[in-house]
């Protein structure tokens, strides 16, 4: 029993919070390579994401794990992302810490995603049976590689505009456009 639940059934609730994290990360990521602010996406995504690590915490653990050690960074991570979109309404220096702490905390779930991934996929746990091998280096690199490339592009797409310009919007699917306007 995890926090009430049973192993399987706390682990289900932690992949499928995982998912969401990283559904939303991406959807707010899109929106900063758009130069907008969703900002229903950014609650999902600091809530889903703070929620991945803290419960990440919950498993059982004899020692200090990789994952635990990338879920306290997330958290960091996420607190400055929470500190520069609440309190410093993403003025100044804010807005790059916005942007930086976002592709940081997206980075750190698909860390995990794809270390997951090498340890249930057959065929990945086939290329690299202890995860510490090349194949899971060669994946981690690229995943960095990536979301080095599109952190680059946020900051530059997103601070690129006065807050005023910035289209601070909630994404509606289109049946709701017409009566939102």
């Amino acid at each position: 029993m995890i926090l009430g639940m049973s192993a399987h059934g706390f682990t289900l609730f932690h992949v499928t919070v995982s998912l969401l994290a990283i559904a939303s990360g991406i959807a707010v990521l899109c929106g900063l390579l758009a130069g907008q602010l969703y900002r229903r996406w950014n609650s999902l995504f600091l809530v889903t994401a703070s929620l991945t690590s803290i419960t990440g915490f919950a498993f059982p653990n004899a020692h200090i794990t990789p994952g635990i050690i990338v879920g306290v960074l997330s958290l960091i991570a996420l607190t400055l992302f929470a500190i520069a979109l609440h309190i410093g309404d993403l003025n100044g220096a804010f807005r790059g810490i916005f942007v930086v702490s976002t592709i940081i905390a997206l980075y750190f779930e698909m860390f995990v995603l794809v270390a997951q991934l090498f340890r249930h996929i057959a065929l990945l746990k086939a290329l690299d049976r202890t995860g510490q091998g090349p194949a899971f280096a060669s994946a981690q690199i690229l995943v960095l590689a990536i979301f080095t490339w599109l952190g680059i592009a946020a900051v530059r797409r997103f601070k690129s505009g006065s807050l005023t310009d910035l289209q601070m919007t909630t994404v509606y699917p289109r049946s709701m456009q017409s009566q939102r306007d």
